[in-house]
């Protein structure tokens, strides 16, 4: 039986006072006032990088609606913005605004269908009470200096299925740093996840973040068959009295470092499905079963250096329990792309404890073991996590697909649409049948000139004749037979269609590519 979080708590941190503030949006003439917010870290830095809200207007907001009226009154829902947050947010003064730039909802911070966006607490600190803060179908988002508490998925009142920040559905680039995050419980007395990745998340980053007092930490994958979540990275974090979850993770790839975790009661990293994490130079204390594949059978993998256990128990093995432990091995190995400085793990709980959280002047580890406050610097030039052979015939520039939505005909068993989008050659689309069609789409009209079809390996050359279709209007804008780097003329749509009219088998498209030039 889970032993509810709650009853652990000191009653000093069971709930913040609401304040009934009246929202206030200034265009700031300039970012002098913005907190600085340094540069990404870890897998979001890849995949073009995440840089939110930089190089766009600055405002000010003090209520919830207050900062949905800033998202809509963008020009486009991928403007650039940055908005400071100060004071607590809560269902009392956080309602729906509407506007062509924004996808709002009442008693949640709905970033939706939306790009290049950062939201910073400054001043006094910025409290998100009893209210979560939902990323669906975006890209490119920052959230940073803020703490979000108490959000329940039962009881009342209710926000964002329970989670403090929840991702799904399409989500790309997200960099979480210095917030915290936090509960009064469990499950049974109405909480959910403190930070949950599900229905094609990818490149995201949490970094000196405190979670604690929850049940469930996090998770990326919503089942052990939901898998298209992955490149996660997690650094310099704390997990305090967490259940389990510390994450969890269903397929796909995490990076887990120099994080500090005390009281992990039931759990901790749960790789499963399939999943592999890479764990360095963590600190684990006074915890249960911190590493392994734990309530499934389907196995998951970890690659492990330099952690230190104190006072860390290990369960018996089981059909369904497989920890790591007592003395943990590697049984994969995982390839990082980006570069990293490693704390030493003696001295992760005194870097971590000056750091981890909101209102710690957004002070880094100096890679040493020494705080210091970061100085923005250039975005690193990203690198594929799976990156394929140079082919010179591969067109250059952006993929506009990346991040981008997907549909399409009938599919076959074990495909998905989102698969040709996703940046990864191991995984495609099949129509149900010989021939079918797949299609890209954005929320904005995009324009493009060029579309590059990528078969799976082993399926080079079966998809035969087929059409470039404009999804808007219906017109042919050409025609052929092969798959490979196709001209258009340049056509500015919100989708865009690859018929697949004959074939010598069963089509797989890995990658379905489109560019702008």
């Amino acid at each position: 039986m889970r032993r509810p979080v709650a009853l652990r708590l000191n009653a000093a941190l069971a709930t913040l006072a609401v304040a009934a503030a009246t929202g206030v949006v200034l265009s700031m003439p300039e970012a002098a006032s913005a907190a600085a917010t340094g540069s990404a870290t870890g897998y979001a830095t890849q995949n073009g990088g995440t840089t939110g809200g930089a190089g766009g207007t600055t405002v000010r907001a003090t209520t919830g609606t207050a900062i949905h009226t800033a998202l809509c009154n963008r020009a486009s829902s991928s403007t650039p913005i940055t908005i400071e947050v100060e004071g607590t947010i809560n269902h009392g003064n956080t309602t729906k605004v509407s506007g062509s730039s924004c996808n709002t909802a009442a008693g949640v911070i709905e970033l939706k269908q939306i790009s290049n966006v950062t939201l910073v607490g400054v001043g006094s600190g910025a409290v998100f009470d009893q209210l979560g803060i939902h990323i669906r179908e975006s890209s490119n988002i920052i959230i940073q200096n803020v703490t979000v508490k108490n959000v329940k998925k039962s009881g009342s009142p209710t926000s964002n299925g329970g989670d403090a920040i929840g991702m799904e559905s399409d989500v790309r680039n997200v960099w979480v740093d210095h917030t915290t995050l936090e509960a009064s419980g469990g499950e049974s007395e109405g909480y959910d996840g403190l930070f949950d990745m599900k229905d094609n998340t990818q490149y995201v980053t949490l970094s000196y973040s405190t979670l604690r007092n929850s049940g469930r930490g996090g998770l990326v994958g919503s089942s052990e068959t939901e898998l298209s979540n992955g490149y996660i990275t997690y650094h310099h974090n704390l997990y305090e009295n967490i259940d389990s979850r510390a994450p969890l993770l269903r397929g796909g790839i995490a990076h887990i470092y120099n994080n500090y975790y005390v009281k992990l009661n039931e759990s901790g990293i749960n790789s499963r499905a399939g999943a592999r994490a890479k764990v360095d130079n963590n600190y684990f204390k006074d915890s249960k079963d911190v590493l392994g594949t734990f309530y499934t059978d389907a196995a998951g993998y970890w690659q492990v250096s330099g952690n230190t256990f104190d006072n860390v128990t290990w369960s018996a093995k089981g059909s369904e329990n497989n920890p790591a432990g007592p003395d943990p091995k590697s049984n994969t190995t995982v390839s990082i792309p980006y570069s990293y400085s490693l704390d030493n793990a003696s001295c992760v709980p005194a870097i971590v404890g000056a750091t981890a959280g909101a209102n710690k002047g957004l002070k880094v580890s100096d890679g040493s073991c020494s705080p210091t406050t970061p100085t923005p610097t250039p975005t690193p030039t990203p690198t594929d996590p799976t990156p394929d052979p140079t082919d010179p015939t591969q067109p250059g520039g952006t993929n506009l697909s990346i991040g981008a939505g997907s549909d399409g005909s009938s599919k076959a068993s074990g495909s998905s649409y989102g698969n040709v989008r996703d940046g990864d050659m191991s995984t495609y689309w099949s129509p149900a049948g010989s021939t079918g069609s797949i299609s890209i789409k954005w929320g904005t009209a995009t324009s493009v000139s060029k579309v590059n079809i990528r078969e799976a390996s082993g399926s080079t050359g079966v998809i035969g004749a087929w059409r470039v279709v404009n999804g808007d209007t219906g017109a042919v804008l050409t025609s052929g037979t092969g798959a490979g780097t196709i001209t258009v003329p340049k056509t500015s749509l919100k989708k865009v269609t690859f018929e697949i009219t004959g074939s010598s088998g069963t089509p797989k498209v890995a990658e379905f590519e489109t560019y702008a030039g």
